[in-house]
């Protein structure tokens, strides 16, 4: 017999609280809150908890482990045993926090922020800039998406309210050469951290990948080992694609993490699962909001707790 209304949302906070959310009230998106009513007093239907699985941006080969791993059971799952399973499979996956980004001694740590257009890649650089500051380190920013005048504009305006230098060159310039004289200018005021941010482009256009080439070889006359970070911005309500993107950027350039912006409740969250299980790239930060400060380290833990 099915459980009535009261019963399930009872049920439900009871089974919140035992796969750790003390506060199921916080859940910013709430997968796993609407995955556990959409099964909840009737026998789980197979291609429906498939298309609820995938549409959630968790990605087929993830999918089909949670799937083959319910249809092992002895007995048909209920609502609760796809909840526990697909959190356990999630966990699983994701791994510990990674070590925060630490300076280096005597010289510029470079981190290239890159993507496509419309990620939020110019606010998440100004926002990874005000987090350095607040921890206490110098930071310079270098425009290097020298073909927008306004990610110029944009980037200028940002670091005026968080208080840092920006470097800039010529409309249309040559954003190598912006980032070599970019880091001298970082060394020369011992600044620990040096960030540029790269043109948004395309990730299937070849002559704007091998562009990013170019730039990391210029800095490493610098040093032989820059850019030492080399993270790509993604937004989370683009699904699939931000794991296309994340496969060609990884292979352009060698990506050490992701940025994951929008998951403010319009994004789902899954996609930086995704990202993880097929490519093996860690999530460094997340945005959950347009505010300077809705940034932060992203912790695996409080994520599937609180945002999922």
């Amino acid at each position: 017999m099915s459980e009535t209304a009261p019963q399930a949302s009872v049920f439900a906070l009871e089974l919140f609280a035992r796969i750790g959310f003390n506060d199921p009230s916080k859940v910013a998106i709430g997968f796993f809150k609407s995955l556990f009513q959409k099964f909840t007093g009737r026998p789980v239907d197979w291609d429906e908890l498939e298309e609820t699985l995938i549409r959630s941006d968790l990605g087929v080969p993830l999918t089909q482990q949670i799937l083959t791993t319910l249809q092992g059971q002895a007995d048909r799952p209920t609502a609760e045993d796809v909840v526990i399973v697909t959190r356990s499979a999630i966990q699983s996956l994701l791994p510990p926090p990674s070590p925060p980004i630490r300076p280096l001694p005597n010289k510029p740590k470079v981190i290239l922020v890159v993507g496509v257009n419309g990620t939020g890649k110019t606010t998440s650089t100004a926002k990874l800039a005000n987090y350095f500051k607040r921890n206490r380190y110098g930071v310079v920013l270098a425009a290097a998406d020298t073909f927008r005048a306004a990610a110029i504009e944009q980037l200028g305006v940002w670091s005026e309210r968080i208080g840092v230098e920006m470097v800039r060159g010529q409309y249309n310039g040559d954003p190598a050469a912006l980032c070599y004289d970019a880091y001298n200018v970082a060394d020369k005021k011992n600044a620990e951290f040096l960030l540029c941010d790269t043109a948004g482009r395309l990730h299937n256009r070849e002559n704007l990948m091998k562009e990013l080439g170019k730039i990391g070889r210029t800095l490493a006359k610098h040093d032989p080992d820059a850019p030492h970070e080399r993270l790509l911005v993604v937004d989370a309500t683009t699904g699939s694609n931000a794991v296309s993107q994340a496969r060609e950027f990884h292979a352009a350039i060698g990506l050490t993490g992701v940025i994951v912006t929008k998951l403010d409740g319009s994004g789902k969250g899954g996609v930086l699962v995704a990202i993880q299980n097929e490519l093996g790239i860690p999530t460094r930060f997340i945005g959950t909001g347009e505010a300077i400060d809705d940034f932060e380290p992203f912790d695996p833990q409080r994520f599937v707790e609180t945002i999922l």
